[in-house]
């Protein structure tokens, strides 16, 4: 079942093809998969050396309970306070910071949709608002979000209310824009020993690949450490935020 959810069975085969020594493409073929899904789920669950199967089946179960939340309204003081903003001023910076994006690389439409949800106090906008505030059809909105889904950048939540899907931008965005980049470079690391292996280590060609495969897939690991260590203070100082007295 290639585009259905990962069972516990499957994450312990992917954690015996990781003790294997296994390319992610060969646990794939294992478990009928994309190569994708296999990378993005042992990238997101402490990579190739930290992968446990259980642990990663927890993970998932949290994930899938967070996803059924809808999120809470904003506070009357938060509507408040945006309501006294300029407009013009709010457009312009959603402007400029869309440009921005778009010179990390992001399509123009992808890097609108981020800049629409970092400008709005809640985070959380339906495909209607963000085809209403970007000017464009919702078949635009659709195919950007699908992008932003994917690489984890964004999450969908079902507004009961409304009977229609939120998109929201959490706390952790750019932890997973670390990670999402980590993978990336996990996957080029993979292609490349795999490269390397069917042209011959002992080739130009094949050591070029292995070294190129053996670097990237260093700067994947150090990605997910430092994204790591950098993460721990700032949930602390989320953590200390939300519980500090109102003054």
């Amino acid at each position: 079942m290639p585009g259905g959810r990962l069972t516990p069975q499957d994450r312990r085969q992917i954690a015996a093809g990781l003790a294997e020594d296994l390319s992610y493409t060969e646990i794939a073929k294992r478990l009928d998969r994309p190569t994708s899904t296999v990378t993005r789920e042992v990238m997101r669950n402490g990579g190739p050396t930290g992968y446990h199967a259980d642990r990663a089946q927890q993970a998932a179960v949290r994930r899938a309970r967070r996803d059924t939340k809808v999120r809470a309204p904003e506070s009357p003081e938060a509507t408040a306070s945006a309501s006294a903003r300029d407009p013009e001023t709010v457009h312009a910076f959603t402007d400029r910071f869309t440009e921005l994006l778009v010179a990390t690389g992001l399509q123009r439409m992808t890097a609108g949709v981020l800049g629409c949800l970092y400008a709005t106090d809640s985070g959380s906008l339906t495909a209607a608002e963000l085809a209403e505030r970007l000017r464009v059809s919702p078949a635009s909105v659709s195919k950007a979000v699908g992008y932003l889904e994917a690489q984890e950048l964004i999450r969908r939540e079902r507004d009961a209310r409304r009977r229609r899907d939120r998109y929201v931008i959490d706390e952790d965005v750019w932890f997973r824009a670390v990670i999402a980049s980590a993978r990336i470079n996990t996957v080029l690391a993979d292609a490349a020993r795999e490269g390397a292996g069917l042209l011959g280590a002992d080739t130009p060609a094949g050591t070029r690949l292995e070294d190129m495969g053996r670097f990237l897939g260093a700067v994947g690991q150090d990605l997910i450490e430092a994204a790591e260590h950098r993460r721990r203070p700032y949930a602390a100082q989320r953590t200390q935020r939300s519980t500090d007295p109102a003054e």
